[in-house]
């Protein structure tokens, strides 16, 4: 097992070009996304101030799977990460399934980011059709992921200092204010419990790790990543170490200042509740600011997401899971028909957001709703199986372990069950649930009827 997932594997001419500052930056980046600044408002409006729980609680999740996947990552680098640990671990199924599972997720990501990019565009150019833009930055972000793994590393890494930078500024500005040493502020630490801290109640908080999970989702993007850079163990390991501060800071700490800077009631949930944040501040043109960064933010996750669905396209078809053809790279080193293939399903899915938004287009967004649980399950039950095998083969690669394993592990899993079970009784996202079991059932039919004879056959 070790030598078939190890450092010295060949990457099939892919370039190691990416630097450690790259995937750091990615790293701190990939857990800000445009659901934090817009979507906390409606999960803030939904629980009341006990969201803090519900994204200290996704957020424990996060960190657990990552610790998992940072053991193995470290262990074993290679190209397709969790899609190859799955694989060696629970078998060709668990790494089919996991791998287009993770693609078909990715790929409509970068169509749902598109839409929202050409929207938060529109007043700025309401000359052209929301479509145009649409398939301009779709078309921006494809050049740039073409052009060689360093040019996506390096836009990456600018848009997600955008990010990070604003997000320090906020908890910096907002700490100060609701401590009262802000011009003209007052002590306002008591907010988050005026009219009761658990307000809608207990149930409620559940209800928000179900709606918060997939705001998390993309913190695993490093492990992919980290097969092009130049000192892949490193660069893992420092980024898994450090995600649980990212979310303690980015998010619980930034929610709590939230709900502390403003009563719950009066947090907006149709604009951004950090712009509203921002303008109480005083600060001038802050919500004209907190939009741009918002646009940036929807960038990053439509640039990484075209990187991830491309990289992990190429590794499904190394182990025969996908058209032998996406195998091609360029001179520089990119997997350019991997690329376009995935950039083409997301055209497609643009094209469906206007041509029929309430089918087609609803289907795919809301197919990959629950995907995040679908995969972090895969990859807590194949750390549970890599771990033992590892302890077993080659112990001294075991340089990150995952903390009190193997119950912290098992807990994982009984947790990821129960927010899938909790979907099922909430009616807003049971759909959600519904289509991704679809969406799963496929997959698997696909390899049981296709996949599984050609490779018994062979």
């Amino acid at each position: 097992m070790v030598e078939e997932v190890g450092i010295e594997r060949d990457d099939a001419g892919l370039r190691r070009s990416l630097k450690n500052r790259h995937l750091q930056m990615i790293a701190l980046g990939g857990i800000i996304g445009a659901s934090l600044f817009i979507g906390s408002g409606a999960v803030i409006s939904t629980v009341g101030p006990a969201a803090v729980l519900s994204y200290a609680l996704g957020g424990l999740i996060v960190v657990l799977v990552m610790r998992m996947l940072g053991e193995m990552a470290t262990a074993a680098p290679t190209l397709g990460s969790f899609m190859e640990y799955a694989r060696i671990s629970l078998g060709d199924w668990a790494g089919f399934t996991i791998g287009w599972l993770y693609w078909y997720y990715w790929v409509g990501v970068v169509a749902f980011e598109a839409v929202v990019g050409a929207e938060l565009l529109n007043p700025l150019v309401p000359v052209l059709p929301q479509w145009v833009l649409s398939l301009v930055l779709m078309l921006a972000l494809t050049a740039t992921n073409l052009v060689s793994v360093r040019s996506f590393g390096e836009t990456e890494f600018w848009l997600a200092s955008i990010k990070v930078i604003t997000i320090v500024i906020f908890l910096l500005c907002g700490t100060i204010f609701v401590l009262g040493l802000w011009p003209g502020a007052e002590l306002s630490v008591g907010n988050i419990a005026r009219d009761g801290f658990a307000a809608n109640g207990w149930f409620a908080v559940l209800h928000g790790v179900v709606i918060v999970i997939f705001s998390y989702f993309g913190t695993e993007i490093v492990t992919i990543v980290s097969a092009e850079s130049d000192e892949p163990v490193r660069s893992v390991a420092t980024a898994t170490k450090a995600v649980v501060w990212r979310v303690l800071l980015f998010y619980v700490g930034s929610v709590a200042l939230l709900v502390m800077i403003t009563p719950w009631q009066d947090i907006p949930t149709d604009g951004s509740p950090y712009a509203a944040a921002f303008t109480r501040f005083g600060l001038p043109g802050a919500e004209v600011v907190v939009n741009v960064v918002v646009f940036t933010a929807v960038i990053s996750v439509l640039n990484s997401g075209l990187y991830t669905a491309s990289r992990m396209l190429f590794a499904l078809q190394r182990r025969g899971f996908a058209p032998g053809w996406v195998r091609d790279v360029n001179r520089r080193g990119v997997p350019w028909k991997a690329i376009v293939l995935s950039t083409l399903v997301g055209y497609v899915a643009v094209a469906a957001s206007y041509v029929s938004p309430d089918a087609i287009f609803y289907f795919i967004i809301n197919s990959a709703g629950a995907v995040a649980l679908f995969i972090y399950a895969i990859i807590a039950a194949s750390q549970l199986r890599m771990r033992r095998r590892l302890e077993q083969e080659a112990p001294e690669r075991l340089k990150l372990k995952m903390w009190l394993f193997p119950y912290l592990t098992w807990a994982t899993l009984v947790v990821i069950a129960a927010v899938i079970v909790t979907m099922a009784t909430i009616e807003e996202v049971r759909s959600q649930l519904t289509l991704s079991l679809v969406s799963l059932a496929a997959i698997l039919l696909v390899h049981l009827l296709f996949v599984r004879p050609r490779r018994r056959s062979a």
